[in-house]
């Protein structure tokens, strides 16, 4: 399973999902934008300090710019159907 983690305001988040959506990819939005706790802890988790996050189960596969550049080199769509 796919997840994302976003907040409403922001653009690569409108990427990422534009780009996951264009690639017929089942995933679940985490809207976090009111919720800094969660942010801590993705934070945490991934190393990263801003969204969007895409995870595969509990890999993560960092933010839009990473799945643009996956999804370039025909890496992307593998590693979200694992």
């Amino acid at each position: 399973m796919v997840d994302i983690y976003t907040k409403n305001y922001c653009p690569f988040c409108h990427k990422a999902l534009a780009l996951l959506e264009e690639l017929k990819v089942e995933f679940k939005n985490h809207d976090i934008t009111d919720t800094p706790e969660v942010m801590e802890e993705l934070s945490k988790k991934s190393g990263f300090k801003t969204v969007p996050q895409v995870f595969v189960g509990e890999k993560c596969l960092g933010g839009y710019s990473d799945i643009a550049a996956l999804h370039e080199k025909g890496e992307l769509l593998p590693l979200l159907k694992a």
